[in-house]
């Protein structure tokens, strides 16, 4: 019997377990203490890895390393039925290189390269040069570690060959390296055509790929919706179908969080000398098991808070027999999820047990990293640097949070905060500690878990599509993800990877004059608004613009500024730029298959009722991880730190971008459809009947080549004179904010409450009738909260009051300007916080110099209440203006005290 998605999806059947209460120790003056007793106890065996089974039945690649020891990769499967990872190791005797432009009779004459303790052979090959678009010869330097191409501070043949060769011929310009910078573990599964998060099996040692029977049906499926295409885009299609529509697994994991002694309540320990004691930790599984390890300390109360019941609480008069526990506990989980365990918790551990009690490396299951932390028998996933994302926080979460911390994420995304308690971990009672712990571990754990594992299926599906072992998505951003499956493509076709110089010295820089300061070049284009309120607007949205433009304009760096005469004429408007009409652009067949994807088949499927819930899941989840990605596909390539930067074919599609909104807009005017407004791919249109919203959706496809649609109706709409600044009401209730600072979230909560009334009241307005009785009310609300302030009612705390800004860097790595937050930071700092990048610092305005001071130490007499007078009118200035009001006339001013 062939099994279906639905299959995969479903969670494995638990087993039965009995609830355990959990103990908890009598008062520490009892002598008879409830602990395990070390002495009693035999020593923890060594660690061992994994199995590395000769067959293995199919099993999700989840991860690809190198190990040094052996001097070859190594693939991680998670075997789904017994819920372990195993491992592979190479078998087929691949081995790092580098391709150069030097035959081999010439790198002959270099004795640091064939000399070179690193050195394997050399191997001459034919590649397609996509730069000078024909084919030519390269010499692979095949080396028999990665450090022996590069990494090391000196003696890497990537830099030995150019300059020995330099020296030796006394020629200018250096001979050509290539792929030297790619790391060996994703050449690798380029070179191998490895799909990560995709099934494998193990037969007699070799590992083959597996495509489930289950996924063929909809594969097919989808290919039928792309019938008029060509084959090579059908091709794409395909192969990112069958990486998406194949299951998702369970991942059977747990959440870690560590708590450690300090000696200084602001004061977060070093996990480098690990001098404080870890106290407690807790492990939050999938599996159900909440487990907590607690060190017992002298002169510490029982306490009396609840845990749960089914917590299994252990208590140790030794921190090593502690450490020893907690390390066989983490060898029972494939995944170990933490929240900023790179840098804390994982290192603090290590160190923790090597240094203080001399556990052997193999003792501990921590693969202690310069930047980041594994776990040595499975995948350690830091949630920290995931939710850090900033395309996953505004694409795949709706920007819901802000402040990267476990209590703003947990709150924002689970409802879920973490327990407050006003005295530092080491005077807090054993049950205070452990719930203060356990919370932790749960919620890190539960951010995988909400949403029928949502974070774990888009890691997955993002690991797909980048061809990224699961650790690196979760910690790298969108433009290694876009790099990597570029990166991936090229080796399948046999073409060189290009240096981001060669790109920009063949392809040059950008033509257009940027109108925002800092930029490189001209961007989207923002059509004035019409100030006022306008009722029935209709918002139509061009579906995925830049990929779409990508897609239909052939963009890519291949194609812009080729080298061949007769597609000079192929101009780009408004630049000076062409585009190649003979070759198809990578980026444009990769991309476009993706949005195509999307946009045909993913939307609708994850809006369809009918299917299972699970199912309907994994749906939602592939046009949350497309989104993420086809949204940056534009602006990587302006990107200096993109390995294929290319400023032309950013200003390419910025310029066409501009281009079909322009000519979309005058269509529209022909149609005698008032256009109120008009951003980047956006036209809000004033009251359009549907003929002429058929017409126009009509007229872009057939002359612009895109796909224009209604995305909603506003019932009515309120533009200020500001650009990228209104605010919207949907028919079906709901504002839509956009650019307005009330709705901001550093604003202080005094003035972010008044235009939540003010929104509120709006919301219920449904007629122009009803619009001029409400504005007598925002004048109401704004006159109250000004004279509540002059009065200084509000509040007994400035808390009211308070901005709240995230760090960007440490405050000492301000040295240019020193804005006001890190002011406020850097008083913290002084009185004995803790002050690191991604901290939220919450100041108020203060009467005296440095004019700010934190929340934390400041008081109601201290408030500079002008300064919030004057930000409450530059906060409803804006939506003011659109409403014909003016803010001074609200608060009664004269026009002679204006000016006073």
């Amino acid at each position: 019997m062939t099994s279906s998605l639905l299959d995969f999806c479903d969670k494995p059947k638990k087993q039965e377990k009995v609830k355990q209460k959990p103990s908890i120790p009598p008062s520490s003056n009892s002598k008879s203490l409830n602990i395990l007793k070390q002495k009693n106890q035999p020593e923890t065996k060594t660690a061992v890895y994994p199995d590395y089974p000769e067959d293995l039945p199919p099993s999700y690649l989840v991860s690809v390393n190198y190990d040094g020891k052996k001097q070859l990769a190594t693939l991680k499967l998670y075997e789904p039925v017994s819920q372990k990872i195993y491992f592979w190791d190479d078998n087929t005797g691949h081995k790092p290189y580098l391709l150069t432009s030097l035959p081999p009779k010439e790198l002959q004459r270099l004795n640091r390269v064939t000399e070179h303790v690193g050195f394997d052979h050399f191997e001459t090959l034919k590649k397609f040069d996509p730069l000078l678009d024909q084919q030519v010869t390269v010499t692979k330097v095949v080396a028999k570690d990665p450090l022996a191409i590069g990494g090391r501070p000196s003696g890497c043949m990537r830099d030995i060959i150019p300059e020995d060769y330099q020296k030796l011929t006394g020629i200018e310009e250096p001979p050509k390296i290539w792929e030297s910078f790619i790391r060996y573990y994703q050449s690798y599964i380029y070179d191998n055509n490895l799909a990560t998060g995709m099934l494998y099996r193990i037969q007699n040692k070799k590992l083959i790929a597996v495509q489930p029977k289950s996924s063929s049906g909809n594969v097919d499926k989808i290919l039928c919706l792309f019938n008029d295409v060509g084959k090579e885009f059908l091709d794409s299609v395909e192969k990112w179908a069958r990486l998406l529509e194949s299951p998702a697994p369970e991942f059977l994991r747990v959440g870690l969080d560590i708590e450690v002694s300090s000696s200084v309540a602001t004061r977060i320990p070093d996990p480098q000398d690990a001098a404080q004691p870890v106290v407690c930790v807790a492990l939050y599984g999938s599996d159900e098991k909440k487990q907590l390890f607690i060190l017992k300390r002298h002169s510490i109360a029982t306490g009396n808070k609840q845990l749960p019941a089914d917590a299994i609480v252990k208590y140790f008069d030794s921190e090593k027999r502690l450490l020893q526990k907690v390390f066989e506990a983490i060898r029972e989980y494939p995944f170990v999820l933490t929240f900023n365990g790179d840098e804390f918790d994982l290192p603090y551990l290590y160190n923790r047990a090597r240094i203080h009690f001399n556990f052997e490396r193999n003792q501990i299951p921590i693969d202690l990293g310069r930047r980041v932390c594994g776990v040595s028998h499975g995948v350690h996933i830091d949630l920290y640097k995931f939710f850090f994302n900033r395309s996953i926080q505004i694409y795949a979460f709706g920007s819901k949070y802000r402040d990267i911390t476990l209590n703003e994420v947990g709150t924002a995304l689970l409802n879920l905060p973490k327990i407050e308690f006003s005295k530092p971990i080491s005077e807090l009672s054993y049950t205070e500690l452990a719930e203060y712990n356990l919370r932790d571990s749960e919620i890190t754990y539960n951010l995988t878990s909400f949403n029928d594992n949502l974070v774990m299926k888009l890691a997955l599906a993002i690991s797909r599509i980048s061809h990224m072992p699961m650790e690196d998505v979760t910690r790298q951003g969108v433009s290694r993800w876009i790099r990597n499956f570029l990166y991936f493509e090229h080796r399948q076709r046999g073409m060189l990877i290009p240096n981001a110089e060669d790109i920009l010295a063949i392809k040059g820089g950008t033509t257009t004059k940027a109108i925002i300061k800092g930029k490189k070049y001209k961007g989207a284009i923002v059509v004035d608004p019409t100030p006022g309120v306008h009722f029935n607007v209709a918002v139509m949205d061009f579906a995925s613009l830049y990929p779409s433009i990508i897609k239909v304009y052939n963009l890519g760096y291949q194609t812009l500024l080729c080298n061949h005469e007769e597609c000079k004429a192929n101009k780009v408007p408004e630049t000076t730029h062409w585009i190649c009409t003979r070759n198809k652009a990578l980026e444009s067949l990769l991309i476009g298959s993706l949005r195509d994807l999307r946009v045909k088949w993913y939307k609708n499927r994850a809006k369809d009722k009918t299917l299972p819930p699970d199912l309907r899941s994994w749906y939602n989840v592939i046009p949350a991880a497309l989104k993420v990605i086809l949204n940056a596909s534009y602006g990587v390539f302006g990107s200096p730190a993109f390995g294929l930067y290319c400023p032309p074919v950013a200003e390419a599609t910025a310029a066409i971008g501009r281009h079909v909104i322009t000519q979309t807009i005058e269509k529209a005017r022909s149609l005698d459809i008032d256009v109120l407004y008009g951003d980047t791919d956006s036209l809000f249109l004033k009251n359009p009947n549907p003929e002429q919203i058929k017409i126009l959706e009509e007229w872009s496809k057939k002359n612009m080549g895109m796909e224009l649609e209604v995305e909603k109706w506003y019932r009515y709409a309120v533009f200020s004179s500001r650009k990228k600044n209104y605010l919207g009401i949907l028919r079906d209730g709901g504002v839509d904010v956009k650019g307005m600072t009330g709705k901001k979230r550093h604003i202080p909560p005094y003035i972010k409450k008044a235009f939540y009334e003010l929104e509120d009241r709006l919301e219920q307005v449904h007629s122009p009738i009803e619009f001029e009785e409400t504005k007598k009310e925002i004048k109401k609300i704004i006159r109250d909260r000004y004279l509540r302030l002059k009065q200084r009612r509000w509040g007994e705390t400035p808390e009211e009051l308070a901005f709240h800004v995230v760090l960007g860097k440490p405050p000492e790595a301000y040295t240019k300007t020193t804005p006001q937050h890190v002011k406020a930071a850097l008083i913290l700092k002084k009185i004995g916080y803790e002050m690191k990048a991604g901290d939220l610092i919450s100041f108020v305005k203060v009467l005296k110099e440095p004019r700010v001071k934190p929340v934390q130490i400041a008081s109601n007499n201290e408030i500079d209440v002008d300064k919030y007078v004057a930000y409450l009118h530059s906060t409803f200035d804006q939506i003011l203006d659109a409403l014909g009001l003016d803010f001074e006339e609200i608060i009664g001013l004269t026009k002679l005290e204006r000016f006073m």
